[in-house]
This record gives C-alpha cells, structure tokens and sequence, in this order.
C-alpha cells in the first residue's frame, strides 16, 4: 500500500494524535513535526549518480558489458582491446544519464515553503475570493493552506475542493462560534493559546478527527473546520487559521503515489530475450571450446612448428570458451540501447513538433515530458480517465425549457443543419444585467417574457428565487455568483438575462429584479437537497405578503408530488423530458404551491420543534418536508447541457473501435457520472443492466479487498463500460493497480488535477491535461496536451508508428548482428577453433557505427506504413499493437532463424564461389584475405538494401546509399599501401579491395548472395498476403486502390436517441441550506441597486416561431378543472425522427 501514498512519508514513532498550541512556537518545534518542503524529484545531486547507474545495470545487456569488459582485461583470452568495450559502454552509460537527468528535471517540482505555526491573515485575492492559484502556495492560513491543513477559526466561508475531488461545487466552511466571535481583532489572536488534539496524518480526505482545548473548554473540530491544500476560498476577505499538517504529511501529498521507474513492456521483454541471447552465446561457445579440445587433441599436434600449442587441451578448451564470449559479444551489440534511445528521443520530438495536437485557445502543445515510453503508447488496452476537467469543460448551458406545456429552444435537428452563422442568438440587450457570455436561440421565450405572460414570468421567478446560489456584486450591475454546482449557476444566470436577475440575499431575505423592479421576498425557509429527497424547496413571501413554495428537483420525484389537475400537463411535459433527454440534456422539473398562512405558521411552529430535536431530527423533518411538499402545479421542466470538451464523444468512439477499453474514475456522485456517461455514449439505453461502484458504500468498502478484488474485477470485465464514482485519489490508484496485476495489460491513466496524481504515477502511462485547474498532474505526467481529444492522435498515430517503428528496428537490428556473428560461428570450423575472426579490425569497429546504423536509423525514425490520416480512419490498425503482434519472443525466434539461414549463405556462398579459382590474370583467388572482402560486401548489401521500408524519404535513400558508398571509399581508403605503411598491424590487407573488387565473378556472388538471402522473407509475405493478410496490408492495399494520400475530412454527426431523463445534481453533499436560514457570520448585505432593465413592449416586426407559434396563454389561477390547449408534439416528433 505504500505505492499509493499509505507510507509516502516516515511516520514518528508510536504517534497516534498530534498536538499543536496557538502562538507558541518552541512547543510545537519540540514534536520535530514535518516542514513544508515538498520534493518530488527521482534524483538530487548525491544521489544522482549511485541510483542511476542502479537504474541502468538493472539492464541486463549493461552488466554483460561491464563483465565483458572485465575479461578483455585479461591477455591470455582477449584477442581485442579493452577499449573497444569501455568506449562505447561508457558513451551509452553517459548518454542515458544525461537524458534521464533532463527527463528528471522536467517533470520535478519542489516547493520549500517556511512554515509557520502562528496565527497571520490569508493573502488577499481579488476582493472577496482567497487567492492560492492551483500550483503556487500561500504561507499558511486556514485549515489546509497549499501545502498545510489549518484549523480554521474565523468567518463562514465557501471553499472548491478542486485539486482533492475534482469538484468545483462550493462547500461550507465554518469556524467555531468561540474563535469566530475574536473577529479581526488581533490582540485576542495574539493572546489566543487554544491547543488542537487531533488523528496524525492520514490519507483519508472524507472526515476528521480533533479537539480544540480554550479557556478549559473543549470544542469538537470535524472537516467543516477544516481546510484541505488545493482549495479556493469564497465569501471572505480574510481568515486566520492553525496549521496541523504540512508538507509530505498533508493529505493531497499522502494520496499522491510515489514516484517509480516506468519501463515499456519491450524494454522487459528486452531483459527475457536477453538472458536467452547469453543462452545462445554460452551454448556457442561451448560447441566451440569442445571443438578447440578435440582439434588439438586429433591435429594440433601438426602445427607445433609454427603455433605455439597448449599442452593441456582442457585448459585450452577453457581459455578458448573466453575468447569466443569476448569475439561472439556482438551478438548483443551495446549500440542496441544507444539507437533505441535515439529513436525515442527522436519520435518524442514528433510529438511536441505536431500542430495539430496544438490548442491555440490556451497557447498550449502537446508535450512528451519522458522519452523513455513513446513504443508503450502504440499497445494501451486500458484507458482510466477522470471525468471533470477531462472528458467535460464542467460548464453548464441552458439550452431548452418546457413552460406549461410548450417548448423552447432551438431544435438539434436545426443545430445541425445551419451553419454558424444563420444562427441568430437572441438579443438581450434590453436587459443591462444580462449576462453577456449567454446565449439563446429561441427568441419566443424572450418576447413571452417580454409579453409578460404568467406562466413564463413564474417559471423565471421559481429559477430566481429557489436555489442556494450566493451573489458578489464587486461594482454595480457586474454580478458573480458563485454556485453549489454549476447546473444551480446556468439556471440562475438564464433566468437572470430573461429579467428575473438575483441580486443578493440574507438570512432572512432574497432579492431580485423582476423585469427592472427590485422586490424583496421574506425567506421563510429552505428545505434542503439531499441525495434521498432528490429536489429543493423554498418558502417564501412576496413584497405583497402573498406565501409560495417553489420546488424543483427529478422528474420521478416531483410528479409523485403534483395536484391530480396537472395531468394533462404532465403528459405533454413527460414528452419535451424524453425529448430533452434523447439529446443528452440534464432535466429537471419545476412546481409550486400556494401556502395559507395559518397552516404555514402552525407548520414552521413544528419544523423548528424538530429542528431542535435530539432524536430522530432526520427522519422528523423529512415528514414535515413531505406534508407540506404536495398537492404542487406544475410550471415545467428545464434542459441543460453539461459540455463536454470538444471531440470527446468522437475520440471515445474511436478509441473503442481501436478495442481499449475505457474506465471513467471520478470523485462525483452517482447520478453526476451516469450522465456524462450517457452524455458521451459511454452508457447506452441498450444497456439493460448497469453496475455501479460507489465509493463510501458498503459494497466499496470490501471491492478493493484481497479478498474481492478479483470477482470486482471479473465484474468489471464483463461490461461494456466501466465508471467507478465517488472514488478517492488513493482508490483511482488502486483500480489502476488492480488491472496492471491481474490483467497484464498495458494501461494509459489521464487526468488534469492534483487528485489524479496517484493514479498518473500508478499507470504504465501517465497523461496530464493542462486545464484550468492547475499544472499538478502535468507535473507528474509523462505525456501533456490541452484537450481530450488528442489523445486519440497521441495513442493511434504517434503511439502506434513509435511502437512498429521499434518494432522493425528491434528485428532487423537483431538480424543483421545476428548474422553478422553467426557468420564466425561458421568460420570457427575452417580455422582450427582458434579463436580468429572472420572480419578484419577495422570492419569490425565500423559495422555497426558507421554502415549499417543509419539505415536502421532511417527507418526507425520515417517509416509509416499509412500515414496520419489513414491511421485515424481506420482505429483497427492499433489493435496488432495491442497483442504484440510486430515484436514477440516468437517473432525474435523467426528473426533467429531468418539470420541463422542467411549467414549459411553469407559464409557458404562465397566460399564456393572463390574456391580453388583463378583471377584474370591466372593468379590464386583463393586466399583468406579476399574471402573476408567479399563476405563483408555481401553482409553490408544485404543489410542496406534488405531493408523493410513501406515510406521511403529523401532522408532514406540518402541513408541507405550514403552508408554504401561509405562501405565502399572507407574499403578502399584502408586496403591503401599508405595506411599500411603507418600501421602495419592494423591494416594488413593491403591492395585486397584493388585486386578483389574488380572481378565480375566477385559481383554476381553478392547479387546471388543477397537474392538468397532476402528470398525467402518475399515468398513468405507474399503467400501470407494471399492466403491470411494483416489488418495493415489489407488497409494498404485499400488506400492504394483508392488512390488518394489522405482520408476525405468528413463530419460526424453523433445523435443522442436516449429516452432516459439525466436527473438535476445540486450538489455531491448536503445543501446548505440551513447556513443560508441560520444568519451566522452571512455578512453579505444586498447592495441599493438602480434599474438594471429598459421597459420595453413587444419588439417591431415580431413573429412567434417555433412551439410558440399561435399561443397566447392567459393567466390561469390554481383550478383543478383546467385543461391545456393541444400542441403540434406529434407533428414535430414525425419530423423529427424522418430527419434521423
């Protein structure tokens, strides 16, 4: 459990409360609690060096080097210098430190803050919010400041548990009426010695546990009092606060998952075929010193006169095993890791470089932060996204409305067919209160307010007056409000720019603007949300002394609630709802009941009995809400959208096509989720059954145990979509966790706020959005970009091209050293098991650097086997990716094989061909000297002109002909009578190439040569393509039968046909309601306000559109027997559904 952050910091010992005193410091410094320095770099500068080099030998291939290198070390076995391992083993040592050193940088940030245990006031923000912005701190304060958790003592507030929850909904804060009574007078905040006893650092984010000892009285301190890092304050100037926790010991920082070294599921299959590879070399060797034992024991004898011979075969055999480990170490070349490095480094490039994954409304590209996991991207199978922030912009819109039975709003059918600017919003300018970010499309409901019909104005009036929304007016007529949740704000802010503006409240009052005309309304009572009630009620007087209930709340609970004369209009409104509700909008139903005033007060006589009551108050004031929340009218039901982020429903889309499945985790409440999940077609009518894990729920608390855990995921597994809701930072890890284990999968985590961290960390790959919540996932991401919707091009363009372009490069890079060395394995037999080396020296050291690293390269870094375009038509592409099907142990095995083979034809070939043969000139051709050239021609035309390219570039053609010809001059520059001259050891074949080179015969064994080498991967392909294709050939052929470079853009036009009314969700908690009612520390006062509306009659040339059309309703009073005009619902539906 210490991965998620159970144990991210070291405990004191035996700690079980911990204790903090007001304004003494020494008492406090005397506990050695933690400073608030927070570090969340891999490396510091004395460590950097031990533990990376830890890192790098965990490589096995590292550690054969060092080994090889220390063999080289010894004469009797070492035929090649020392410094041919160390060079090279150090430039790759070198050049990985110094990459994971800048990685590390990257993504570090440290924040040292001094800590404080004292009493000082908040940094000042913009009039009334606290300033703390998302990723910066504040020193200290109230109850959790950034980085520390304060007691809070003074004023009644409102805080966004953004970077814990996700959530943007406004929580109560309230301190203790015993600190709160000290006001801004410092001297009792100097004098004030209260002393906090509370639980040590924990992880849990839900609850709190203290005590608060002043003046020998002891106060009870929950998380009402308290006030977590990463939270914004609303509703205060200022607060004083004591901090409890700081630092490491926070509980965003112990739900944060430690930092680990990712590797890609090729760089652990790297190590397996790595131990086989030393398999093979030790088998090689032992075949080989066995042969040297029986060679000398049968012919060595022969040769004493001019080889000095072992008398001990035994020992013989041994010193030889070590000399062909040092000859044969090729087989797992050291500048396999310096060019996988290179190749990474270059495909992150691709990803920072790409416009398209640039979001020009934040300024923000897409960022590779590692570059150690660009071939992990190209196999995600699971994706785990959180939901606010990530999937939705978290942005409520009033799109449409029923009023007593007629429909507003613009039709999604006309949506689609117009484009942007044939759309006409509706003109608000009568109204200089009006919102000016709001828009509407539908301009009868502005002239039926205008009109001032009955209806419209009470269904305004309702939006104005029942909610718990608080209004900051910073300068007259520019009004903020500031909501328990963003469906409460849009509601507010419609019936705000229709001219029912809320202005400002008290405890005992509201006040709003109807149409121009300040009015105040005596708020009797609120009847607060909660998830069993499922809808909101106040009471309210009128300026006329007239008493109202106004309710709204879930269609299924208001009309179990309404008079039996509403049935006609509920028929008609239960219509507009499923049609609300096919386009993915959250509904919501809106009633009211006129109240008589004798039976209200001997009702409120009773409500504030049970109010007061010590048992039962719960279930006693949920009887008196349901006697008085009946026998209501029905006004109508709204519509609102919960944006989502643009392209989420498309990226989802095709990602499921690409088959990765996709787990939404998000801190929102049940009925949140479910909507966004049908908003984005994660969740589908079709859908019969529909299991939901929640978390602070019995059935939670045992799914992520030991002993659950594999039915949860069994479970899990089974359905088509997977959202687990109300889940805790540490728990999104754990999810995470629990299918890496189990499953085996790779999996992608992305996130944009401080709660997703442990989940980022925990994942194979971690994606940080870079919102407008803050940097903290960023930081700890390995991969950023500003939209969901890249992530489709991140995961099916540029993740799949990095991982079939390692792919290649590993094959062929295994290849050509696999041939390369097999080729001496079969020479062994030819030159007495002596140890000798096929190749000349200088061949040798150049292979590898220098004639056939660039066109490996080339191809690693260019090759596409489609291009972007057709990589995001067809998401099938990915799904090879997935199964491993470009790189296995058994495509390694093949690519063995293929080498095994063509080095038989590299060694026999030639050697047949230049067996017992004459030059032109009558001179032997058959020397040990030519035989080497000519092997070494035929090696490195095989290897450059063998290559599978499917994209060739400029940059290819260079590559691949450059690195010939420089096998060529750099062949003819070192067989010069010069170099000879100057070292003769090093270059002894002299005039080799002049002689050797210019015979035809010489010429066609490399044609025949590289022909049976490449022969047999042709027959292969072609009759595979024939008889069973790939998803990629039979994509390519397509696109060549289409002849065209690129897909043809095209718009998709996603239609919702959900039935399934999406409820209203006031907030994830209790209302807080009873604060607004209670007058304690609300000291916003509505402020004198001027005329904020035109007066203004029907606008000239007016004509009714839409529903509206032909209806002039009157005003109606409370009569059973009323019945509601028809209305053209079937005509519309019929046109409707002809245009789907």
């Amino acid at each position: 459990m210490s991965f998620f952050g159970l144990d991210c910091t070291r405990k004191k010992e035996g700690e079980v409360e911990r204790k903090i005193r007001a304004n003494d410091r020494e008492y406090n410094l005397s506990f050695k609690y933690a400073t608030n320095s927070i570090k969340t770099s891999k490396y510091n500068p004395f460590t950097f060096l031990p533990l990376n080099l830890f890192e790098q030998f965990q490589r096995i291939a590292n550690a054969y080097f060092l080994f090889l290198l220390i063999l080289q070390v010894i004469p009797a076995i070492s035929s090649l210098s020392w410094f041919t391992t160390v060079v090279p083993l150090v430039l790759v040592l070198s050049v990985t430190a110094a990459k994971d050193a800048i990685d590390d940088i990257v993504s570090t940030h440290i924040h040292s803050l001094f800590i404080f245990l004292s009493f000082f006031p908040l940094l000042r923000g913009d009039d009334s919010e606290i300033s703390h912005v998302k990723y910066t701190m504040n020193p200290v304060c109230f109850l959790k400041c950034c980085f520390k958790t304060v007691f809070l003592y003074s004023y009644v507030f409102f805080s966004l548990s953004l970077s814990l929850h996700r959530e943007t909904n406004l929580k109560v804060k309230q301190a203790l009426t015993v600190t709160g009574d000290m006001g801004e007078n410092l001297e009792a905040l100097a004098e004030f010695n209260g002393e906090v006893c509370c639980e040590p650092p924990n992880n849990r984010l839900d609850r709190f546990t203290g005590t608060l000892t002043f003046n020998s009285q002891k106060y009870s301190l929950d998380n009402e009092r308290v006030l977590l890092r990463g939270c914004t304050l609303r509703n205060t100037d200022w607060c004083f606060g004591l901090v409890l926790f700081a630092g490491p010991e926070t509980k965003l920082m112990q739900n944060c998952g430690k930092s680990t070294f990712k590797r890609t599921s090729i760089d652990r299959l790297m190590n397996v075929l790595v131990l086989f590879i030393f398999g093979l070399l030790a088998l090689m060797c032992i075949i080989l010193a066995v042969g040297n034992g029986i060679w000398e024991n049968h012919a060595g004898s022969k040769f004493k006169a001019f080889l000095p011979r072992e008398e001990n075969t035994v020992f013989s055999a041994f010193l030889t095993f070590w000399s062909y480990i040092i000859i044969l170490n090729t087989v797992v070349p050291i500048s396999l890791y310096v060019s996988m490095e290179v190749i990474r480094l270059g495909n992150s490039y691709y990803i920072n470089w790409d416009r398209t994954m640039y979001h020009a409304g934040s300024d923000t590209p897409a960022e590779a932060r590692t570059t150690t996991l660009n071939e992990e991207l190209g196999q995600i199978k699971y994706i785990f996204s959180d939901k606010t922030g990530t999937l939705t912009q978290n942005i409520m819109t009033f799109n449409k409305c029923s009023i007593n039975g007629k429909s507003y709003g613009q039709d999604q059918s006309v949506v689609l067919k117009q484009s942007p600017g044939e759309m006409t919003p509706v003109d608000f300018s009568f109204n200089r209160l009006a919102d000016p970010k709001f828009l509407f499309y539908d301009h009868s409901l502005v002239e039926g307010v205008k009109l001032e019909l009955p209806d419209v104005h009470a269904f305004f009036r309702l939006l104005a007056l029942c909610h718990t929304v608080m209004a900051e007016e910073k300068r007259e007529g520019d009004l903020v409000y500031q909501a328990q949740s963003p469906d409460e704000g849009a509601l507010v802010t419609a019936a705000r720019n229709f001219g029912f503006v809320f202005r400002s409240r008290s405890p005992e009052t509201v006040t709003i603007e109807e149409m121009g005309i300040q009015r105040t309304y005596e708020l009797l009572a609120i009847l607060d949300f909660n998830n069993v009630r499922k809808r909101m009620s106040v009471i309210v007087r009128n300026p006329e002394g007239k008493l109202s209930l106004y309710c709204k709340g879930a269609d299924t609970i208001i009309y179990e609630r309404l008079h039996p004369s509403c049935s006609e209009v509920m028929k008609v409104t239960t219509e507009h709802l499923n049609e609300f509700a096919g386009e993915g909008l959250r509904t919501l139903v809106l009633a009211y009941k006129d109240l008589d005033e004798e039976y209200f007060s001997e009702w409120k006589q009773r409500h504030h009995e049970s109010s007061v009551a010590l048992e039962d108050r719960e279930e006693k004031l949920e009887k008196l809400y349901e006697e008085i929340e009946k026998d209501m009218m029905l006004i109508g039901a709204t519509a609102v959208e919960d944006k989502l982020q643009d392209g989420v429903t498309q990226t989802l889309e095709q990602l499921a096509k690409a088959e990765i499945k996709i787990w939404v985790l998000t801190g929102d409440k049940q009925e949140t989720a479910e909507n966004i999940g049908y908003s984005c077609n994660l969740l589908r009518e079709e859908m019969n059954e529909v299991f939901v894990v929640a978390a602070n729920s019995p059935e939670e608390a045992f799914a992520l145990e030991s002993n659950m855990e594999l039915e949860f995921l069994r479970t899990a597994c089974i359905c088509k979509t997977v959202i687990c809701c109300r889940v805790t930072p540490l728990q999104k890890a754990q999810v995470v966790e629990l299918v890496k284990k189990y499953k085996k999968a790779v999996t992608l985590a992305i996130g944009d706020g401080a709660n997703d961290v442990s989940m980022i960390k925990a994942a194979h790959i971690g994606v940080g959005i870079s919102g407008q919540e803050g940097m903290q996932a960023v930081l700890s991401s390995d991969f950023s970009f500003a939209q969901f919707r890249f992530l489709q091009r991140l995961l099916l363009v540029h993740g799949r091209w990095s991982y079939l372009r390692m792919c290649k490069f590993l094959r062929y890079f295994f290849y050509k050293n696999f041939t390369f060395t097999f080729v001496h394995f079969w020479y062994a037999f030819f030159c007495g098991f002596s140890a000798q080396t096929v190749y000349d020296e200088g061949y040798i050291t150049l292979y590898n650097l220098v004639y056939t690293a660039l066109p490996v390269l080339g191809m690693s870094l260019f090759d596409q086997d489609v291009n972007a375009g057709w990589s995001l038509e067809y998401p099938q592409l990915y799904v090879p990716g997935q199964l491993s099907q470009y790189f296995s142990k058994r495509a390694f095995m093949m690519c063995a094989l293929h080498s095994w083979y063509s080095s038989l034809v590299l060694f026999f070939v030639p050697y047949a061909a230049i067996y017992d043969t004459a030059r032109d000139n009558g001179k032997d051709g058959t020397d040990y000297q030519s035989f080497a050239l000519i092997t070494e021609t035929c090696l490195t035309v095989t290897v450059c002109l063998g290559l599978d390219l499917s994209y060739w570039t400029v940059v290819n053609h260079l590559f691949v002909w450059g690195s010939l010809g420089m096998f060529f001059i750099l062949t003819f520059t070192m067989y010069t009578d010069g170099l000879y001259r100057l070292r003769p050891s090093s270059f002894a074949f002299i005039g080799t190439a002049r002689n050797c080179l210019n015979q035809p015969n010489v010429w066609l064994t490399v044609a025949l040569t590289a022909i049976l080498c490449v022969l047999p991967v042709v027959v292969y392909r072609f009759l595979s393509s024939q008889i069973s294709p790939t998803i990629n050939e039979k994509v390519r052929y397509k696109v060549c039968q289409m002849k065209e470079p690129a897909p043809r853009p095209r718009r998709t036009r996603l239609t919702r046909r959900s039935t399934r009314r999406s409820g209203y969700a006031f907030s994830h908690a209790h209302g807080y309601g009873d604060l607004m009612t209670s007058g304690r520390y609300l000291r916003r006062n509505a402020l004198t306000c001027s005329t904020g509306l035109i007066p203004t009659g029907r606008s000239p040339g007016f004509k009714p559109t839409g529903r509206s059309a032909g209806y002039s309703p009157v005003g109606r009073e409370q009569n059973p027997k009323q019945k509601v005009e028809p209305t053209s619902l079937q005509v519309f539906r019929a046109v409707k559904d002809s245009f789907f």
